[in-house]
């Protein structure tokens, strides 16, 4: 059934706004007569004079979705409804269609008696199992407001730790374009230049610039064969990486590796570690927990250890004993787990295991980038400088020729 938006007002005199399904505008007319309400306004959802709602599903960025928990909760915690939160929530992002159009929907669902997980639920694709869990933890226990707050604080944290990384790979990956788009430029347009006064010459080239004039005739005639080449291996990495099986080898490779590897552990362990502490913190059971948990770890191998846990967890041990038999995780969190678990602190010190493991990725990067991009300039400047002393010494050797 369609859509439809509508502005009606209430038997106590209040103007009330929403969505709802009909079979036609008569139809729901008629439905809100009978329910007491005086019709105002109903509109198609998707004819756009109202709050549309097209075909496809409303995605929403981690930002919108941070925003919209950060702000519910500031309502409920000043003593508002939840429906009367969602309405002013709509007013608020009148500027994000498509979070305005999620909240009516939800609100919609609210007002049909429908719990606030339940109805974030049926918005298929946009909130994770872990953030719906906490919803239903939230309002079981009649603290949603905390639980959103919790929430907000979860999500701005999470994506800090995010924007940490991708900004910090920035430099590196604009200077590995520009050194590659200077030899490019250097051996397709430059060399050229000199390659028609060596021929004409009629002498022998030192090795070293008939091997940069070879290289440059080959990138003028097969420049493709990189790009191709290049779709090849990004299509090769998909295709592995699509493959549960291939990906946790893949996985296991990338954990191994220096440097990276550890930065891969640390963002991996300070998101468990996260995770983990705020449902605990919120009433959900260890098990659920490690159950949402597993699948927000992107590294399978890690994820088949939390997998292992919650096995191990069942049989009786604790979860410092479960993640100890597979020792993926750094010795100093797994320490704090057990110290927690004794003295029944365990989600503060996870919370505390997240705070010092996003404090260590950070200076992991650092040590990265410290040993990246020295090598980038050099191994830069390394080529360039041979391409140019390849050209000198032909330029040298035809000058000879000459006298």
């Amino acid at each position: 059934m369609p859509l439809f938006s509508y502005k009606v007002i209430n038997s106590v005199g209040e103007t009330e706004e929403g969505i709802r399904e009909a079979l036609d505008d008569k139809a729901l007319i008629s439905a809100f007569q009978s329910e007491g309400y005086i019709p105002i306004k109903v509109a198609l959802a998707n004819s756009g004079s109202f709050l549309g709602f097209g075909s496809k599903k409303a995605k929403l960025s981690p930002k919108d979705i941070g925003f919209f928990t950060g702000e519910l909760a500031t309502l409920l915690e000043s003593g508002l409804p939840i429906d009367k939160a969602l309405f002013v929530l709509m007013d608020l992002t009148e500027d994000n269609e498509k979070l305005t159009k999620l909240i009516a929907k939800v609100l919609e669902k609210v007002k049909g008696g429908v719990s606030l997980a339940d109805a974030l639920e049926q918005q298929q694709g946009v909130f994770t199992k872990f953030y719906l869990n906490m919803i239903r933890a939230g309002e079981a226990g009649g603290s949603l407001d905390e639980v959103l707050t919790r929430l907000a604080e979860y999500l701005e944290r999470s994506q800090e730790l995010k924007d940490t990384v991708s900004t910090a790979l920035i430099y590196p990956i604009i200077l590995l374009i520009m050194s590659l788009a200077s030899l490019f430029i250097m051996l397709t347009f430059v060399v050229p230049q000199f390659t028609e006064m060596f021929e004409s010459a009629g002498k022998a080239l030192p090795v070293s610039t008939q091997i940069v004039v070879g290289l440059a005739e080959w990138l003028q005639s097969y420049w493709w064969t990189l790009l191709l080449g290049f779709l090849i291996i990004s299509s090769y990495m998909k295709y592995q990486m699509a493959d549960p099986v291939r990906k946790k080898v893949w996985d296991g490779y990338f954990l191994k590796l220096p440097l990276a590897g550890t930065i891969i552990t640390n963002k991996e362990t300070a998101n468990i570690s996260r995770t983990l502490g705020t449902l605990l913190g919120n009433g959900v059971s260890i098990i659920s927990a490690l159950v949402i948990v597993r699948e927000t770890v992107d590294n399978l191998v890690l994820a088949e250890t939390i997998s292992n846990a919650e096995a191990q967890l069942k049989q009786g041990k604790n979860l410092s004993e479960a993640l100890l038999e597979k020792s993926l995780l750094p010795k100093m969190a797994l320490q704090m787990i057990k110290m927690g678990e004794e003295t029944g602190r365990l989600e503060e010190m996870l919370l505390r295991i997240a705070t010092i493991y996003d404090k260590q990725l950070r200076v992991a990067i650092q040590r990265l980038l410290a040993f990246l991009e020295p090598m980038l300039i050099i191994t830069l400047g390394l080529m360039i400088a041979g391409i140019i002393v390849s050209i000198l010494l032909a330029i040298l050797s035809v000058n000879d020729l000459a006298f």
